[in-house]
Formats: C-alpha cells, sequence, structure tokens
C-alpha cells in the first residue's frame, strides 16, 4: 500500500483553492451581468415605451382639441394617465423646439419626446404636468 505524502496532500489543498477561487470569479460575473439582462435593461425598455404610449396619447387629445377648436370659445377636456411607470414619477413637458412642437416625458433615467404632429406652427401649445391622474388640456380661443 502507497502512502501520500504532505506534499500530495498541500498539492489537492491549493488545486482545491484555485478551483473554488476561479468559480468565485465566475458565479460574480455572471450574477452582476444577470442583473444588467435580465432587470435594468428590460426594465428600460419597458419604461420607454411606456413613456411613448403615454406621449402618444396625449399628443391624439391635443391635436383632437385643437382640430375641433372653436373660432371664439373654449374647449376643456380631463385626460386620465397613470401615475407612475415601475413605481417611478415622471414629468410631461409640451414644448416648441423650433418651428416644431413636441412632448417631452422624462423620468429619473429615460427621456422621450414625441413629436406633437398635425398643429405644427399654426397654434403655439405649452405645459408642464405631472404623471397622475386626471389633467386637463384647455382650448381658449382668446389665448388665455
Amino acid at each position: 500500500m502507497k502512502r501520500h505524502s504532505s506534499s500530495d496532500a498541500v498539492a489537492n489543498l491549493i488545486g482545491y483553492i484555485i478551483i473554488t477561487g476561479v468559480l468565485m470569479v465566475l458565479l460574480v460575473s455572471v450574477m452582476i451581468l444577470a442583473n444588467d439582462a435580465l432587470m435594468v435593461k428590460p426594465a428600460e425598455r419597458f419604461t420607454y415605451h411606456s413613456y411613448v404610449d403615454i406621449g402618444n396619447g396625449m399628443s391624439v387629445r391635443i391635436v383632437d382639441i385643437y382640430t375641433i377648436a372653436p373660432v371664439n370659445g373654449s374647449i376643456i377636456s380631463d385626460i386620465d394617465i397613470p401615475y407612475d411607470v415601475l413605481g417611478e414619477g415622471y414629468i410631461i413637458t409640451v414644448r416648441r423646439q423650433g418651428v416644431d412642437q413636441e412632448i417631452l416625458m422624462k423620468g429619473d433615467r429615460i427621456e422621450t419626446v414625441i413629436s406633437l404632429a398635425g398643429i405644427g406652427a399654426t397654434k403655439a401649445v405649452r405645459g408642464t404636468t405631472t404623471g397622475g391622474g386626471a389633467n386637463r388640456v384647455i382650448y381658449d380661443s382668446g389665448g388665455v
């Protein structure tokens, strides 16, 4: 029967330590990459598309109001929008950018710009609101 020397035991121990260290480095790397690929990126994509949907809804409502706007008088319309997207609040700004008008949806990490098509330079639109519940769009032919 062959006896194992103490150098064989040390070599086995060092081999196990090296293998364990390499596997730990791989495990930590996979955990970091998996969090980004499986949690952060899909959340950002969902937030972006939610902002686009909300902005398009606002754009359609504003264009509809200005399309049927009377020569003399006013129209008031309430728009119900979500309070938050994935637990994160946002700000909606309707602004003029050059000759175009646009809706800017801005959260903590994501920003989306939607063109306010259809009314162009004919009617000035402006305003800011935060997400949440009923928001009011007002058209007044007097320009108030």
